[in-house]
């Protein structure tokens, strides 16, 4: 089932678009390139990222010889519009996936509007699906006037339908056609389970552009954010909700699998489950922004956990805690960077810390939008006492440090923050709860941060006990108002992170050269949402002007679409999963934080 060798495009090529369920990647030469089906956490269908020769891709190809290319969203939609120029001609591809206020039972489903702006275009279509991870046999077949491309081991048929004439050869799907000025082709695949029979074309030539555009524009303009910033704040909310599970109210670390952190380096992981901490950031993101209904499904689904069992630091979309890690053997990887990881060993390790992202979002939910429940309540108190019984021990840490624990700054900060906000809680509420030894566990936590990660010789909180270097996520400690940002310690502490960890905006987790306790290759980039955090800490720090020059730096790191993967490397070329959640929802608060900050200094909101 090989096919010819795909052109390489780089992560920050793409757009994204999706439908709560899944999402597709878009190149800026029109090539659906990556797509698990019909679940994010499903195996692949298209996956050219990962291997330009077998991954599986979805073209739209233009016959203009030379030509450049644009792409944009139709603003305030995850609808995407990519653009292609020449002297022969300009031609435009609509892509987006189908929804409506009624989207769980909607068929997973892309539909790519071709039309032809000026000249006479001939165009190529080609489906070149690769089930299961380019693992699992189909069969095709032609009915009617559609394709019907079969997996039965993946339970999952892709069926295409178009107003023009379609092919099959080799087991792939093809279709030519040419178009005058002002005509319009509709090309959909339907991603359809065996018990689903999907729509007539007719539905998406006519009316699913205007649901999923009715869809987007309604929801986007929920917000209740109208400050600076508005337009980089939205195109980051419709991202963090393109990640959004409707069926599970779940959030996912990002959409994708494998994407190296360094290239030709071992640091390839599946970030395509939800993460506790990521989750509960994502929904911190969304109640600041006045979305609260993302907030409440989030709510409903660990309050479902909650109740089954102790808190583990990820899981499938569905709640599912079983997730095995496996390598993709047979992947050539995003430019040669093996191994292609699937599944996330991080399922199995102790992070501690998961418990104060988690409660603090809880609080803010319980204090900004809706009470909790006294049931609910009752659920919280069984994870502080997981809080009392292991805040001392150590563990891996919010960078999932694999070769060894440590007692980690970040994990001690957010138990730190899991006892405060549940103690905040209580009070709020008058839920009864122990009072004095509540009182006293936090004031421990606090004691101990202030006192033992403190490294008087090197002027900073170090990244755990004992250390002698800093840590970017010590940046959450004003953030997290464990510390006040006139603190003179935390003022230090920001001058040694901005000495080691910088380059201009751009900030690196931790010294490169820290191989002894990270246990992996190659030389990571630096981290996005490391940025965001520091921009956000000299805004509290008093350093306005320089947060909002840094700010728009940053902001120039970004793709043509305002998109972010997790790290940037040596050419600031985009690095690991994309788009992530945690650098867009870090955005997010930098962005609220500067307006705050502004608002306050100039006196205008």
């Amino acid at each position: 089932m090989n096919h010819t060798k795909r052109p390489f495009q780089p992560i920050e090529n793409y757009g994204i678009i999706g439908n709560l369920k899944t999402v597709a990647l878009v190149s800026l030469n029109g090539s659906i390139d990556f797509m698990c089906a019909p679940r994010f956490d499903s195996p692949s269908v298209f996956a050219t990222m990962l291997d330009t020769q077998r991954g599986g891709f979805c073209a739209v190809e233009p016959e203009l010889g030379d030509f450049t290319t644009k792409q944009l969203y139709f603003p305030g939609t995850a609808i995407l519009l990519t653009r292609f120029f020449s002297d022969a001609g300009i031609a435009e591809l609509t892509d987006f996936m189908p929804i409506s206020k009624g989207n769980k039972s909607l068929t997973s489903a892309i539909v790519r509007q071709v039309k032809t702006i000026r000249g006479s275009i001939k165009f190529k279509f080609s489906c070149v699906p690769r089930f299961g991870y380019s693992e699992s046999d189909y069969e095709v077949s032609q009915e009617h006037d559609q394709l019907i491309f079969s997996c039965e081991k993946e339970e999952l048929t892709i069926k295409i339908s178009a107003d023009v004439p379609l092919v099959v050869r080799k087991q792939n799907g093809y279709a030519e056609f040419t178009l005058e000025e002002s005509e319009t082709v509709t090309i959909v695949l339907e991603f359809l389970k065996p018990d689903e029979a999907g729509r007539e074309l007719p539905f998406y030539v006519n009316d699913a552009y205007h649901e999923t555009k009715d869809f987007w524009v309604k929801w986007i303009n929920k917000t209740s954010y109208n400050g600076r910033y508005s337009e980089l704040i939205r195109r980051s909310a419709i991202t963090l909700k393109l990640l959004t599970s409707a069926e599970f109210g779940s959030a996912v670390a990002a959409p994708t699998f494998g994407l190296p952190e360094a290239l030709g380096g071992d640091r390839n992981w599946d970030y395509r489950f939800t993460w506790i901490r990521d989750a509960a950031f994502t929904m911190y993101a969304f109640l600041s922004l006045g979305f609260y209904d993302e907030a409440t499904a989030f709510i409903d689904w660990i309050f479902g956990l909650c109740q089954k069992i102790d808190l583990q630091l990820i899981y499938q979309i569905d709640g599912n805690p079983n997730i095995e890690e496996k390598e993709l053997k047979h992947f050539e990887g995003y430019r040669q960077s093996q191994p292609v990881r699937v599944g996330n060993a991080a399922a199995t390790q102790v992070q501690i810390d998961i418990y104060g992202e988690l409660i603090d979002t809880i609080y803010i939910y319980n204090k900004s939008y809706k009470p909790i429940t006294y049931q609910f309540w009752t659920l919280i108190e069984k994870q502080i006492a997981q809080v009392i019984k292991n805040w001392k021990k150590p563990d891996h840490g919010i960078w999932e440090i694999r070769s060894e624990e440590k007692e980690f700054l970040h994990t001690r900060l957010m138990c730190w923050v899991a006892m405060d906000r549940a103690i905040k809680i209580a009070e709020h509420r008058s839920f009864p709860y122990p009072e004095m030894e509540w009182h006293k566990i936090r004031s421990e936590i606090y004691n101990d941060i202030y006192n033992n990660f403190w490294n008087e010789k090197l002027g900073a909180w170090v990244q755990y006990k004992g250390a002698s270097h800093v840590d970017a996520s010590a940046l959450l400690m004003p953030l997290t108002h464990f510390i006040s940002p006139m603190e003179p310690r935390w003022l230090s502490t920001m001058k040694v992170i901005e000495k080691e960890l910088l380059l201009d905006v751009l900030v690196y987790r931790y010294q490169n050269g820290f191989k002894k306790i990270d246990g992996l290759e190659g030389e990571e980039g630096t981290f996005n949402m490391c940025s965001f955090w520091f921009i956000e800490s000299l805004a509290k720090s008093g350093e306005l002007d320089k947060a909002v020059e840094y700010f728009e730096k940053m902001i120039g790191y970004s793709n043509h679409l305002l998109l972010f993967s997790e790290e940037l490397g040596k050419k600031g070329e985009h690095l690991g999963n994309f788009p992530q959640a945690f650098t867009h929802l870090a955005l997010i608060s930098a962005a609220v934080e500067l307006n705050k900050q502004i608002s306050r200094q100039t006196g205008k909101a």
